[in-house]
């Protein structure tokens, strides 16, 4: 005998041996049997078919059971139960007539794949599939749908009420700091001149106002210093005070600093050089001075910014730009400088788009104390666009986007959902502004939407609601 014919033959006395202990086993006393009951029996004895968690979570059990904390499970009768049987099934029941056993009347048959298509009897479409009844009590004229107790607790279906309240929307921009154009000055001569001799003061260095640069000599200086010492010290012309401020202001038009013009009046004499000095307080960004240069006309000799107060500027993505507006308060982070954060507001939304990166340019005007943010440095901010008054709002979870409409089941109760397109606004803290299609109060289905989408045929409900409103 083969190996395979005896393995066959042992499996069929193991099963044979099985049969005759079932059969001839004794039966247990009726006190410690747990009694399975049928569907229809329960239906008849109103007996319980299984039991709850008492505080409704998806917790089920054949038999009576306690919770951790010893509280009873819920006993659930056939009158309560929840249908964990699919509803579409891919028998349909028979339509039943008015004076039948009570059974529920199937008003039509609906597409199996959520088409808008219904039929009369029984039918499959063209893929085989059986089409769906529908039951008098599940439909309505509003283009509401009904949804088993059993569905929306096996999906988890839960509702919330649409209430006023503050969206905050704040819109993420990346950007990089500017010097401020207004607190750049730069140290050119006038005249044809020679340096003489250049500060210890280089590219980076910090300056003050007033702080020595450069000592240069400019026969146009020496001239002009010379013709308005004649001027003061002439016994004619001394007592004139025409004569001298003319002569002090071509001293001025030389860009002579004031403290040169004002030691040329205390000594009575004309210096052979004059000092230049720094016309504001801050950081020296060019220096082309060098001693013995000879400099034409409009030379630049020094260039110093001012980094006390700069410039964030922020690239907007082009579709954000119309929630920004001049004021609105903005938090600007560096990511040299992790957790500290600058804080202005929008001083300029320039009038261009770039059009490779499709993004507008945004200016926050910034305080910098610590004189930390640098040119060029990149940041990241945070502009706040909301408006601080409360509106109409519901969670973003309860919106339905198709792209070309939006809509959210309003909760009738009793498992009755009604499709309703509305109008969104603003975007932020988790929720979206509804500016119409809901009113305060309306209970919205905020979890399991596409759940519920799949099961009750949406698009066919959102069009005849369309049409409706065409009328």
């Amino acid at each position: 005998m083969t190996r395979p014919v005896a393995a066959s033959l042992a499996a069929a006395l193991i099963a044979a041996a099985g049969i005759a202990l079932v059969i001839a086993a004794p039966q247990r006393p009726a006190a410690r049997a747990v009694a399975v009951i049928g569907p229809a029996a329960a239906e008849e004895s109103g007996a319980p078919i299984y039991y709850q968690d008492p505080d409704g979570k998806p917790s089920y059990s054949l038999v009576p059971r306690k919770t951790p904390d010893g509280r009873d499970f819920r006993a659930v009768p056939a009158g309560a139960d929840v249908s964990f049987d699919d509803e579409q099934t891919t028998t349909p029941r028979p339509a039943t007539t008015a004076g039948g056993s009570g059974e529920r009347r199937i008003k039509y048959y609906r597409n199996p794949m959520g088409l808008p298509d219904t039929s009369p009897t029984p039918k499959k479409d063209s893929m085989g599939m059986d089409y769906i009844p529908v039951y008098e009590g599940e439909d309505s004229d509003d283009g509401s749908i009904k949804i088993s107790p059993g569905k929306i607790q096996r999906t988890g279906v839960k509702s919330e009420p649409a209430a006023m309240r503050v969206v905050r929307t704040a819109v993420r921009a990346p950007g990089t700091i500017a010097l401020d154009e207004r607190r750049i000055s730069v140290v050119a001569m006038r005249a044809e001149s020679f340096i003489l001799k250049v500060a210890d003061v280089t590219t980076g260095s910090h300056v003050v106002k007033g702080q020595p640069l450069m000592e240069v000599y400019s026969p146009s200086v020496s001239s002009a210093a010379a013709e308005y010492l004649t001027t003061i010290t002439s016994k004619t012309t001394s007592g004139d005070v025409q004569y001298g401020r003319g002569s002090r202001q071509r001293l001025m038009n030389l860009d002579v600093p004031d403290a040169a013009i004002s030691a040329i009046e205390k000594s009575r004499t004309v210096p052979t050089s004059i000092g230049w000095t720094s016309p504001r307080d801050g950081i020296v960004l060019e220096r082309n001075a060098i001693e013995g240069m000879r400099v034409e006309p409009g030379g630049v000799m020094f260039r110093i910014a001012d980094h006390s107060t700069v410039w964030a500027l922020i690239d907007v993505a082009e579709r954000d730009l119309g929630m920004i507006a001049k004021g609105q308060p903005v938090t600007v982070r560096a990511r040299s400088f992790p957790g500290r954060e600058f804080t202005g507001k929008v001083q300029v939304i320039y009038p261009e788009i770039n059009k490779e990166t499709r993004t507008a340019r945004v200016r926050i005007e910034l305080q910098n104390p610590d004189l930390i943010l640098l040119h060029d440095m990149y940041v990241d901010a945070d502009i706040d666009t909301g408006s601080g008054e409360a509106v109409l709002a519901v969670p973003e979870s309860a919106v339905m986007d198709t792209g070309s409409r939006q809509a959210v089941f309003v909760d009738k109760g009793q498992g009755r959902l009604e499709p309703r397109e509305v109008k969104l606004g603003h975007r932020g803290g988790g929720f979206v502004e509804i500016r119409r299609g809901l009113a305060e109060g309306d209970a919205v289905v905020v979890s399991a939407n596409f759940l519920i989408d799949a099961e009750s045929n949406l698009k066919a409900a959102l069009k005849g609601f369309g049409e409706g409103a065409q009328q």
